[in-house]
């Protein structure tokens, strides 16, 4: 893919003469992504990684919610960083956890489709086995491996957490609003008084079922317990947990302790409760003395379900909301904790995605030389520990097989638009829609008239990304 050294939109180069500046970008010499070096110490450090379902950029208190309080997760920002501009790479969940865990995008997997947009109870396909996830690389490199919550990458047993580098796995294998019970009220997904008996998604251990219907109002409760109880497990190996909470996907479900405590209602409910998780995350990781050597990383799949109503989020000031290339599909509140390593109350306004994660991690774990198969992810430690600008010159925001836009600096151009689920066609644009998100990052402002030559500049990146990135057989086409 396209990669040129020089990136001349980041602080540190700028200001140069905008055309100028767009030539060195397009004429830099091209290098590998994903190159990884040994890391600084010798001591690698344990890494939490926390994922939320649907979360919108506008949920948290320290992302300007007025009435969800978020006290845990604030407090993990003033302890550490806060990513303003920070993107999962796709906007619907499958294909994005597909990023997460191999980052490259889904794409190059296979784990995306225009025509069956996540895994459903009926799918065949899964994650290939050749696809290395962040769980095998760092297992490789001796971490204990736990995965808990939603999976979403493939329910039968060869496509499994415990197939993909995982040595423990305790969630549901998809989305919790699948496996309707025939009968059920329709609209039974937005309700805000939903009933747990209405879905038969299984809850497993490892491979086995150990619960059919998952009793989903203790779930986040139940992925807290068995989270502290790995991090409390006495082992000499460091550790990589991946918490991935089913919520605030839909339905809502809470546990009783958090019914009636948001002002924002059902949805506020599961949110605070989501953050009493983190805070019992941290608090263990305090208690065990190991909050200096560990990495905590928070963030979620794709933005806010807008069309669910009262039982969505909010993606804030930004536009549109879960499936869509817009903002709010796609950016996502990101938080990383890790006192002594980490600068307290820090916010990054620096480019970086869910992609970068895999490199990021493998670079603190010591692992050297550049995996096969190549990445799409650039090392975060410039952004996270040195308060540097970001490796990553370019982000691609595709829906599906198709590129509909693309970052640079801080441009944002879309080739494609469509809303995240109407019936309307998809748009294309003879002259690519252009926003500067650091100044218009509710992409209400059309620059592309007045600005020709960045036009020209995502002209030829778009080329790039169309003959660099391939398209694999789709895994999510395969049905019963």
């Amino acid at each position: 893919m396209f990669s040129p050294k020089f990136v001349p939109f980041k602080r540190a180069v700028w200001p140069l003469p905008l055309p100028s500046a767009l030539l060195l970008l397009l004429l830099g010499t091209l290098y590998s992504t994903g190159r990884l070096q040994a890391a600084d110490s010798a001591e690698q450090p344990n890494i939490i990684l926390i994922f939320c379902d649907d979360l919108g950029y506008g949920d948290l208190g320290s992302y300007g919610h007025p009435t969800i309080r978020t006290p845990h997760l604030d407090r993990m920002a003033h302890e550490g960083m806060r990513l303003t501009d920070f993107y999962s790479a796709a906007s619907v969940c499958t294909p994005s956890r597909a990023a997460l865990m191999t980052g490259r995008y889904p794409v190059r997997s296979g784990m995306c489709s225009d025509r069956r947009r996540v895994l459903f109870p009926n799918s065949l396909g899964g994650l290939p086995a050749e696809e290395r996830t962040m769980a095998e690389a760092l297992k490789a490199q001796g971490y204990a491996t736990a995965m808990v919550g939603k999976w979403h990458l493939g329910h039968r047993p060869e496509y499994l957490p415990t197939r993909h580098g995982f040595d423990q796995y305790f969630g549901i294998p998809y989305s919790n609003d699948m496996d309707l019970v025939p009968g059920s009220p329709r609209g039974a997904a937005k309700s805000l008084e939903p009933e747990v008996a209405w879905w038969n998604v299984p809850l497993m251990r490892d491979e086995a079922i150990e619960e059919r219907p998952a009793q989903q109002k203790t779930l986040t409760r139940r992925y807290t317990r068995e989270a502290v109880s790995f991090i409390k497990e006495e082992r000499k190996a460091p550790f990589f947990l991946y918490l991935a909470h089913s919520m605030p996907h839909v339905p809502l479900f809470t546990s009783p302790a958090f019914e009636g405590h948001s002002l924002r209602g059902l949805y506020g409910d599961v949110i605070e409760e989501i953050d009493w998780s983190v805070g019992q995350i941290l608090k263990a990781l305090r208690e065990g003395g190991m909050q200096e050597n560990t990495l905590v990383f928070f963030t979620s799949d794709n933005g806010p379900w807008l069309t669910q109503g009262p039982a969505g989020g909010s993606a804030g000031l930004l536009h549109e909301g879960k499936g869509s290339t817009w903002e709010g599909g796609m950016r996502e509140p990101a938080l990383a904790w890790w006192p002594g390593r980490i600068p307290a109350g820090t916010v990054s306004s620096e480019l970086a995605c869910t992609l970068d994660l895999l490199p990021t991690f493998l670079k603190l774990s010591g692992e050297q030389g550049s995996p096969k198969p190549s990445l799409d992810g650039y090392d975060m430690a410039p952004i996270l520990f040195e308060r540097r600008a970001s490796a990553r010159p370019h982000f691609a925001f595709y829906r599906g097989t198709r590129l509909f836009a693309l970052r640079m600096g801080p441009y944002k151009a879309h080739f494609l638009t469509k809303s995240a689920y109407g019936q309307d066609p998809v748009k294309e644009h003879e002259q690519p829609l252009l926003f500067n998100l650091h100044r218009d990052p509710s992409e209400r402002f059309d620059l592309a008239s007045d600005r020709p030559e960045v036009i020209q500049a995502f002209m030829n990146l778009r080329k790039h990304y169309l003959n660099e990135v391939s398209v694999a057989p789709s895994q999510l086409e395969r049905v019963e």
